[in-house]
């Protein structure tokens, strides 16, 4: 297995002019009371993105918390600094902050920049300590928050990918509705049977570059994951390796036999797209994160809304080329994002401020997030709760979590993953073999690797 390395690299701190800096907020307070400031900043704002975290860090955390520690004698003042600008912008001066010493006492990453982040020095691993709350995040979870075995905070929110599937076009193709696949060989199996349905495309799995990031993460990273291995071990990138060859084979035998349809992985909108033809019944199977179930075929507020979602929407695990074959010995696989929550070291009163940071991670707080948002957390424990009335997202927080992988959290990974992309994409055309795409690939991911030795 070929192997391509280079030398870390750490956030830059050439970004543009007229970006101010955040005064870290860790510093004792000037006020009357004599208290302690902390500055929790994320990439939300009421009314704007990311609303409900915005609202529920201005109405619950910060009442709660500040509650909780006058009761221990602790004058705190906690502000929240919002934000609604492009993720990469909120990145970008996150890192101007951190760099000059700045910065807020608590934020909240993407969980693919926590590398990035502790390369550069700007976030350091946290304190050993008997904090409850890492007995209810699985083991494949905190690896998000997770850079060279070191945890550098907590896991907040995260997701999973399945195959969801059409139960009436399975029955109709005579196939079993309550499905769950073995191997890559059983979903070839089943895309050929629905291939006999007029009208119908039996596989959309996410190729090129048009697709961006949901090529990415629908489709090579899951797919390789269930080869055994995965895009970098921790020390290299992989390069031409046996595993990408077989990820792009299953493209050739999907794209080549007409069981998926490659111009539709060409158009700028083509996803949508193919949300919307799974919702009218007119693709098979489609390789998605859980999102597409709370926001996309949702019957109440989706974009592609299926009235009968409940009743004709499956979802299987992803399974490994073949059983057993999968990271770690796995039957099944698949790759989640996410955010992290981090604390600031620089700041004055770090002690305090990891204390807000378990106390924003707590059952307590977790649920209280859940309420206006029912989605995925990182906590087995509020999952089983406020998750107990949807059995698909349960499904995810059972079944798929405990065996997920995540993405490399580093800098160059945007560039491998856009080179996997145009990978995919030349397979799923025609224009190239496997071997020819994996051996474009690998001589591009050389240069990134490379780049600035």
């Amino acid at each position: 297995m070929r192997k391509l390395t280079r030398r870390s690299r750490v956030l830059a701190g050439a970004v543009g002019a007229g970006i101010v800096l955040t005064a870290c907020g860790g510093s004792d307070s000037g006020g009357d009371g004599g208290g302690v400031e902390l500055v929790i900043s994320a990439n939300a704002a009421a009314g704007g993105k990311n609303t409900e975290e915005a609202e529920w860090i201005e109405n619950w955390v910060i009442p709660e918390f500040e509650a909780a520690q006058s009761e221990r004698g602790v004058d705190v003042d906690v502000s929240f600094e919002p934000s609604g600008v492009d993720d990469e912008q909120f990145k970008t001066r996150l890192a101007l902050d951190l760099q000059a010493g700045s910065g807020p006492d608590i934020m909240t990453l993407d969980g693919i920049w926590v590398g990035e982040f502790a390369q550069a020095g700007y976030i350091e691993p946290m304190p050993d300590t008997d904090w409850e709350g890492w007995d209810q995040i699985p083991d494949a979870v905190q690896q998000l928050a997770s850079f060279d075995g070191e945890v550098y905070g907590i896991p907040w929110g995260t997701d999973g990918r399945v195959i969801f599937y059409n139960k009436e076009l399975f029955a109709e193709a005579g196939l079993d509705e309550e499905w769950q696949p073995t191997s890559w060989a059983d979903i070839l199996d089943a895309a050929e049977a629905l291939a006999e349905l007029d009208g119908v495309t039996p596989v959309q799995l996410n190729a090129g570059t048009a697709m961006g990031e949901a090529t990415t993460m629908q489709g090579v990273l899951p797919l390789l994951a269930g080869t055994g291995e995965e895009i970098h071990d921790g020390q290299d990138w992989a390069g031409a390796t046996a595993g990408l060859e077989e990820v792009l084979g299953l493209y050739e035998d999907i794209y080549g036999a007409e069981l998926g349809d490659p111009v539709l992985q060409q158009e700028a909108q083509g996803r949508d797209k193919s949300f919307e033809r799974f919702a009218a019944g007119e693709v098979g199977m489609l390789v998605e994160g859980d999102y597409f179930w709370r926001s996309v075929v949702n019957p109440e507020g989706g974009t592609a809304p299926m009235e009968n979602r409940d009743e004709a929407v499956g979802w299987a695990l992803i399974p490994a080329v073949e059983p057993g074959a999968g990271v770690n010995g796995q039957d099944y696989v698949s790759t989640s994002g996410g955010s992290v929550r981090v604390a600031n070291p620089a700041g004055d009163n770090a002690e305090l401020a990891q204390e807000l940071l378990t106390f924003m991670n707590s059952a307590e707080a977790i649920t209280a997030a859940a309420e206006g948002d029912t989605r995925i957390t990182a906590r087995t424990d509020v999952n089983d709760q406020v998750l107990s009335g949807d059995p698909m997202l349960g499904f995810i927080a059972d079944e798929v979590l405990p065996i997920t992988t995540f993405r490399p959290p580093l800098a160059e990974y945007p560039q491998v993953s856009v080179l996997l992309q145009e990978a995919t994409g030349s397979v799923s055309s025609g224009d190239s073999s496997p071997a020819e795409a994996a051996a474009t690939y690998e001589e591009g991911v050389g240069e990134v690797a490379g780049g600035g030795d």
